[in-house]
């Protein structure tokens, strides 16, 4: 009979006569009685009752019964501490059996025990198992260490037992290198500056050596540690591309992509023009291919991986797209997947085979599959130039089997292939309005009209197709009304006689009877452009386009790298890095490819060289020295009046964020200067109540909301100053009072001093200088106090500050410690700046820039704080905010909730991102903060809460 008779009683009264029988002389009676209480924990049963009678069950022979009270221990230390020491002189003495399995079990126990009380008493028979004569005992030990490690970081570093682990790399058995390196890796995760798994040549043969000897898992654990060692040249990464091929051809999955992710890594190092490159980029394919023969999970997998080493190295599977091709009993997810990689294998070499396979897929019956289908051929028309009349006469059959899905995405795409080639196809416009009727899908429906639009004036009833959309616009998609706007405008400007009467009737729409703010933004706008000046406006709607690149899907090419150096791994099937999915404490290390040092290429990675469009990249903010001595520098004070200062910022005027909606600044589009210049004074007033009749009489208001000036929508409101606090009192520096505070005015730190004279004595000779600080600030000129400062008298000074003064960092971080000097002595205090001083006015990042490094800032950078009461709506704190040159990027709704995604740029080159949700009626905010450099994160909420609630 099996043992799944113990799980099948549920007698009551059970524990008593358990603990009778645990007692029992029989040997054969303990051991059942045990494996009764093993079957009832498992099940849920609470037998910790019996933890005494089990523990006395240790002291047998039997290795079952002993591994079975070792699993009942493991299970209830935590809960009985007291109880669990009761086992410690059994555990020790277990450690010193003959029998090799037995010690072995023994200290694998006493690692899973988690219990600070046990630990210490651990150490010693630990150490003699990391020693033992018997290579199974000595790999147990290696993970136990790691375990204990867990639990209790300082003893195992105290009790030296890292040096033996590191010492186990060159045993001269593998598994215990194995286990000895994967204990190493582990502990290191946990302390990724602690240098522990310090690899070198010599330990890196030692690893080479091992790998073919041991288990797969051990052969995963070496590979994973190699591919996080830099070889010194690329002589050294050919020696071990050469020992790692091999694993290649390894029947275990895992360990196949761990050494192609090891490959992946060190080919970086070998010259282009080598031999060997050439033979391992062909050594790659196979093994790859051999992947795809799996099971449909593993193929997933495989897949995902190989769209990763597709988009780093084409060349390794160019030959090698049959294998892509989409078989009939796929799952989708796989078939998606096959998908993507054929296009981005898809050259002018095959791409006829590529479209014939399309477009066989395009007459499937799964709809998924079939709208990528359609999408890939445009992709393919993008990407190679050579085949686009090909994939549009086969997106024009396509859109002759009148199926509704396969005619909307086959515009959808057209419409990419007009924008990549203009004025080349549009002799299929026709065609495509015969479909109009059918479309329903808002993505199909804008991509007509904008290609009705942009090419109306070859649509000879062009303004009829547009009519027609108009009549529903009210239910239209927020998509589809504003590419109606824009179409209709764009329609005007070509043909302005024939359609005013459509233009006026669809500014109309956008304006006063729509509550998008988008679409209203957007319709006053063209409203005002083409009021005023349809020869700018014609500039702007009708301007060049940019033609599209050919693969807007691809990684970022830093995450690419990060994502290579985790081949095999989650990360490689989420295409995210781990800090983004790992949460904890553990800190995450970003990993890159090693730069190329055979030849005189550069490394790939954008952060190295001049950036797009050949101009230098910014340098990176610099990294902020420890404090020192608090007033080191200040002793050392140089009391003449300073002779050479750093330059005083330029004065830039105030970048108008908000306004700046077209790009090129509304002030050249409207004629005049912005600031509120009489240029702009006529025509805003109240919302109009009618249109007016003509487009070229001038408007008489409907802006008024857009471009008030006095602080309406979109106006940054003036930047935040701290009120004034005394600094230094009279009482501490004979009689001489300071307060102040600090203010950014047209781009220049300025700090506003008050001194008044309170002794009866004339004060002169004033002097200032500042410490070392977190950031740099130092006085940007003299400290002028022209006249001599009378008893009882107060004198305002305005000093200016750069911030290109030493650095050094502070506690808190905006401490900034100030020395005055003036006729009767030299006076020393502190007193804190708000950061937003720093805050710079070109701190406004792209949208898509701004995604990217949200996503590459790891999880663990980024705080969370409440702002209390606060009531302002989002429109007017994103306003607020930005008069502290705090931008709004983006604004979406959630549920009711208001997101705004703001960026910072500090003085210093240091980005910070933010996200901060707003209620209506919740008078709670919430903010999250990004930033490389997390410390000064909190400096930050402190100027959100104070620009938000003054």
């Amino acid at each position: 009979m099996t043992d799944s008779k113990y799980f099948t009683t549920t007698k009551k009264g059970e524990i008593f006569e358990l603990k009778a029988e645990l007692n029992s002389d029989k040997k054969e009676k303990k051991k059942e009685a045990v494996k009764k209480v093993i079957a009832s924990m498992t099940v849920g049963k609470d037998v910790s009752a019996l933890f005494p009678d089990v523990v006395n069950c240790m002291q047998t022979d039997n290795l079952e019964l002993k591994k079975l009270v070792y699993l009942y221990l493991m299970n209830y230390a935590k809960s009985q501490p007291d109880m669990a020491i009761m086992a410690v002189n059994t555990f020790v003495k277990d450690c010193e059996d003959p029998n090799p399995l037995i010690r072995a079990l023994a200290v694998r126990t006493m690692g899973c025990i988690r219990v600070d009380k046990i630990t210490e008493y651990l150490c010693e028979p630990l150490r003699k198992c990391l020693k033992d004569e018997d290579p199974y005992v000595r790999k147990t030990a290696a993970v136990c260490v790691a375990k204990l490690h867990d639990i209790n970081a300082q003893l195992v570093e105290d009790q030296g037992f890292l040096d033996t682990l590191k010492d186990l790399i060159s045993d001269s058995n593998p598994m215990v290198v194995a286990n000895a390196v994967a204990a190493l890796s582990e502990i290191a995760e946990s302390h990724p500056n602690s240098n522990l798994l310090d690899l070198n040549p010599q330990s890196i043969n030692k690893l080479l050596t091992a790998l073919n000897e041991c288990t797969e898992w051990g052969q995963i654990f070496i590979l994973d540690c190699l591919a996080n060692y830099t070889p010194r040249d690329d002589r050294e990464s050919q020696s071990i591309c050469e020992r790692v091929t091999p694993r290649l051809s390894h029947a275990n999955s895992a360990v196949v992509l761990s050494a192609v992710k090891v490959l992946m890594k060190f080919m970086e190092m070998l010259p282009k023009d080598l031999d060997y490159y050439g033979t391992l980029l062909k050594k790659l394919a196979p093994p790859l291919v051999t992947l795809l023969s799996a099971e449909p999970e593993l193929q997933y997998v495989a897949l995902r991986n190989i769209n990763l080493i597709v988009q780093k190295r084409p060349e390794i599977l160019k030959h090698e797209m049959k294998v892509f091709f989409v078989k009939y009993n796929d799952p989708i997810y796989v078939k998606l997947e096959k998908l993507d990689i054929m296009i981005r294998l898809a050259s002018q070499a095959n791409i006829a085979q590529v479209l014939a396979e399309l477009k066989e897929y395009a007459t499937e019956v799964d709809v998924d599959f079939v709208r990528k289908a359609v999408r890939a051929i445009g992709r393919c028309a993008i990407k190679v130039e050579q085949s686009a009349e090909r994939c549009v006469s086969t997106l024009l059959d396509l859109i002759q089997t009148k199926v509704n899905y396969v005619v909307q995405e086959a515009i959808v795409v057209i419409k990419d292939i007009f924008r990549k080639y203009p004025n080349k196809y549009e002799s299929v416009i026709a065609t495509l309005c015969e479909n109009l009727d059918s479309l329903d899908e808002p993505e199909a429906r804008a991509a007509m009209i904008w290609i009705v639009g942009e090419y109306a004036e070859r649509i000879d009833n062009a303004d009829e197709l547009l009519e027609s959309f108009l009549e529903g616009f009210h239910d239209e998609s927020t998509q589809v009304q504003l590419q109606l706007l824009t179409a209709i405008v764009k329609l005007f400007l070509k043909k302005p006689t024939e359609t005013q009467e459509l233009v006026q009737q669809v500014l109309s729409l956008a304006t006063q009877d729509s509550d998008n703010p988008d679409l209203r933004d957007r319709g006053y706008i063209y409203w005002r452009l083409l009021s005023t000046d349809p020869v700018a406006a014609k500039e702007v709607v009708l301007a060049e386009k940019p033609l599209i690149s050919e693969e807007t899907d691809l990684i970022e090419p830093t995450l690419l790298e990060e994502l290579i150096c985790h081949i095999g791994t989650l990360a490689s099937v989420y295409h995210k890095p781990p800090s983004a999915f790992v949460e904890g404490s553990r800190g995450v290390m970003h990993k890159r490819l090693p730069a190329r040092t055979g030849s005189g290429e550069g490394t790939e990675c954008p952060d190295v060289g001049n950036a797009a469009g050949g101009s230098a990249p910014e340098a990176a903010p610099s990294i902020i020295p420890s404090q020192g001595d608090l007033l080191g520098d200040l002793l050392n004070l140089d009391l003449a009046p300073p002779t050479t200062t750093g330059p005083t910022p330029s004065t830039s005027s105030m970048q108008m964020g908000g306004m700046d909606l077209l790009g090129g600044g509304l002030d050249s589009l409207l004629g005049g200067d912005i600031g509120g210049s009489p240029a702009m004074g006529a025509g805003f007033g109240a919302a109009p109540a009618v249109m007016p009749a003509s487009l070229n009489a001038p408007v008489g208001g409907g802006l008024g909301d857009l471009f008030d000036l006095g602080g309406g929508v979109g106006m940054p409101m003036g930047a935040y100053i701290p009120p004034k606090t005394v600094w230094l009192p009279a009482m501490k520096a004979k009689g001489l009072e300071i307060s102040g505070t600090f203010a950014r005015r047209a781009g220049v730190i300025q700090m506003e001093l008050v001194l008044t004279n309170k002794a009866m004595s004339v004060m002169t000779d004033f002097a200032i200088q500042f410490n070392r600080n977190s950031f740099g600030l130092a006085p940007a000129g003299p400290l002028q106090v022209l006249t001599p400062l009378g008893p009882n008298q107060t004198i305002e000074v305005s000093l200016p500050l750069s911030t290109v003064g030493p650095v050094m960092k502070m506690d808190p971080l905006n401490n900034l410690q100030v020395a005055v000097k003036n006729n009767i002595d030299v006076f020393y205090f502190s007193c804190q700046y708000p950061i937003s001083m720093l805050f710079v006015e070109d701190g406004k990042m792209e949208r898509q820039v701004f995604l990217a490094t949200w996503k590459d800032i790891p999880n663990d950078n980024e705080s969370q704080f409440q702002i209390q009461d606060c009531h302002l709506n989002s429109e007017a704190a994103s306003n607020k905010l930005q008069g502290s040159n705090i931008f709004t990027i983006a604004k979406r709704t959630v549920e009711g909730q208001d997101m705004l995604y703001m960026s910072i740029k500090l003085s210093n080159g240091i980005w910070v991102l933010a996200e901060l949700k707003v209620q209506a009626g919740n008078p709670n905010y919430t903010i999250s903060l990004k930033c490389r450099a997390p410390e000064v994160s909190q400096c930050v909420f402190q100027c959100y809460e104070a620009v938000l609630k003054n």
